[in-house]
């Protein structure tokens, strides 16, 4: 079993056991007087900006360990928006990257106006309503988690909900999900299973996705030059999580990206 087995066996048993804390009808019931607010929509941004940087709150993961442990919620996300970021990604898994849906909200709770990705390992419509609940704007399916019936079905269950998705696949045999029409299509540049990362596969598979879609790269991005030449591509957002939350000050760090790369 590589690590993104596990990982997804064990969100099938945490879903399970959030339900029997709290039903699936409870939780429509508490998330449905939300539906009449529509959140801000992120492919729409990616689109219409000029840098596409999606910051991401990220403070561990399964490869490095804690990246930025004493990071906070109600403060970092504040400080992208702040310093430029297109929209933002906020790690919400508990037990490998030391997440919760509560840091969405504590972001929203700061005055987070920009979009908002969960970023999860989305298995069942019950972590849809999670989502939308803590004032997501959109949801990460993984192609390598799902089948091609399941995507479908939790693409449009997100949309009923109000929710965006963006769709990720890190190799050719997954694009055929790109068929399903998501909202935006993501490239992950690391290898869920083994964590290698190469930035060529977003080259490489760039030119094989529809060319009206909204394109994503993920992960491994460091370098300005590297954001340019993904743009000249095709991508509209650059998914950046590491490179500035190993810094002290993630939004600084940020904001000199930026910087650098409009120059």
């Amino acid at each position: 079993m590589d690590i993104l087995e596990e990982i997804v066996a064990h969100k099938r048993q945490e879903v399970d056991e959030w339900k029997s804390l709290l039903s699936m009808r409870r939780l429509y019931e508490m998330t449905e007087p939300m539906l009449e607010n529509p959140v801000p929509s992120m492919s729409k941004a990616l689109k219409e900006s000029d840098t596409g940087i999606i910051s991401e709150f990220k403070r561990k993961s399964p490869s490095k360990g804690w990246i930025h442990k004493d990071a906070k919620a109600s403060f970092v996300p504040k400080t992208y928006q702040d310093s430029g970021a297109t929209a933002l990604s906020i790690l919400t898994d508990i037990q490998y990257f030391g997440g919760y849906d509560e840091f969405v909200q504590d972001a929203r709770a700061t005055g987070v106006t920009i979009p908002i990705l969960y970023k999860n390992f989305i298995v069942d419509d019950y972590q849809l309503l999670q989502a939308r609940h803590c004032g997501a704007s959109a949801v990460l399916l993984i192609a390598a988690d799902l089948t091609l019936e399941e995507c479908r079905h939790l693409l449009h269950s997100a949309h009923e909900l109000g929710l965006e998705v963006l769709l990720e696949m890190h190799s050719e045999s997954e694009l055929d999900y790109a068929e399903l029409e998501p909202d935006m299509c993501g490239i992950n540049n690391r290898n869920l299973g083994t964590f290698i990362t190469d930035v060529q596969n977003s080259f490489r598979l760039a030119e094989k996705l529809p060319a009206d879609a909204v394109k994503v790269s993920e992960s491994g991005i460091s370098e300005p030059s590297t954001v340019r030449q993904l743009r000249q591509a095709g991508f509209n957002g650059f998914l950046m999580g590491e490179r500035f939350m190993k810094e002290d000050d993630p939004g600084k760090a940020l904001a000199d990206f930026i910087k650098e790369l409009t120059v």
